[in-house]
């Protein structure tokens, strides 16, 4: 079956970190109201904590979120599910939105093709990438993807309507520390274990890669099975 078009669509940075993640769901809605076809939103957001919709049920939710703002990151809450997630300037986030009569067909495939689609870009770059959680991972899931079976490098979510599905990626690519750091307080006021090695980024396993080098990598991906418009 033929796909169609994939219309790219190259951001600035949002004005603010609510406003970067509320730009997927209006073109999630877009979508799902017919007023836009396949689209992929690519940008660099400011320093954000997103937190899952069970971390706001524990005891030290609000602690973490002063935690998160006391190192630069604005705490915000996603409509999915997982666990807190960090990410800033050194970082790539994908938003494929795609209309179809039948969003919840292919749910748990998505997340097994588009795991390794960046799999793929990156290993193209020469990393030793590979899918699958790996123990003590932050925001833990079974198809993220690491980098030599040591650090998270990929994270993905997904959200369903009717007519509509918007599935994120977040790529760390670069500055892995100010994540390391917020991450160790922020889940020490959650009271939820991990392992602070697991914060990577792209280029800790090799290093000059840079932002527009993983962005090229993962457009060329997308363009192995369909048209990619600008």
């Amino acid at each position: 079956m033929t796909l169609p078009p994939l219309a790219v669509r190259e951001v600035p940075t949002p004005r603010s970190a609510a406003a970067a993640l509320g730009g997927g769901k209006d073109l999630l809605d877009a979508a799902r109201e017919g007023r836009i076809d396949a689209t992929l939103r690519i940008y660099r957001p400011h320093p954000t904590v997103a937190f899952g919709q069970r971390d706001r049920f524990l005891d030290g939710f609000d602690d973490a979120r002063v935690a998160a703002r006391e190192h630069g990151f604005t705490p915000l809450l996603r409509p999915v599910g997982g666990r807190a997630a960090a990410f800033h300037r050194g970082s790539l986030v994908f938003d494929h939105i795609e209309p179809t009569s039948q969003p919840i067909a292919r749910t748990q495939d998505r997340f097994a093709e588009f795991a390794e689609l960046y799999r793929r870009a990156l290993a193209s770059l020469g990393v030793d990438a590979r899918t699958g959680e790996i123990p003590g991972e932050y925001c833990a899931g079974e198809h993220s993807v690491n980098g030599a079976g040591t650090v998270k490098l990929v994270g993905t979510a997904q959200r369903i309507v009717s007519n509509a599905w918007l599935f994120s990626s977040v790529v760390v690519v670069a500055d892995s520390a100010p994540i390391r750091s917020v991450l160790i307080d922020v889940y020490t006021a959650l009271g939820l274990e991990w392992a602070p090695s697991t914060a990577g980024a792209v280029e800790d396993l090799v290093p000059g890669i840079g932002i527009e080098d993983v962005k090229d990598a993962v457009l060329a991906e997308f363009a192995r099975t369909r048209r990619l418009t600008r």
